[in-house]
């Protein structure tokens, strides 16, 4: 079985500018800062993180929207960022904008 699943919330910080794919895609890149509280062995633990994400296509444009500052949660997969690269983006699924 593979399973590869994340869902977050957090803070829209960092946008990039809107781009295309060499194929015409659109692309936004920006980062999630999240911020909680987790149990973990029994003790509550303070988890904070930038989640770097991407939305392509129609959620490029959805995300486009967005201001940094703004909440959201945000559902999709882990992938590398290059074919070179070690380093997670998210690449996004579902957008949520929370009010």
């Amino acid at each position: 079985m593979s399973l590869n699943r994340l869902e977050v919330s957090g803070e829209v910080t960092q946008m990039a500018e809107l781009r295309y794919t060499p194929a015409g895609i659109p692309v936004l890149s920006f980062n999630l800062l999240h911020s909680s509280e987790q149990i973990e062995a029994k003790m509550k633990r303070r988890v904070e993180c930038s989640v770097p994400s991407v939305a392509m296509d129609q959620l490029a444009f959805q995300a486009q929207k967005l201001e940094e500052g703004n909440q959201v949660k945000l559902t999709g997969f882990l992938a590398r960022r290059s074919l070179k690269s070690t380093q997670l983006v998210l690449h996004i699924q579902t957008l949520e904008k929370i009010i």
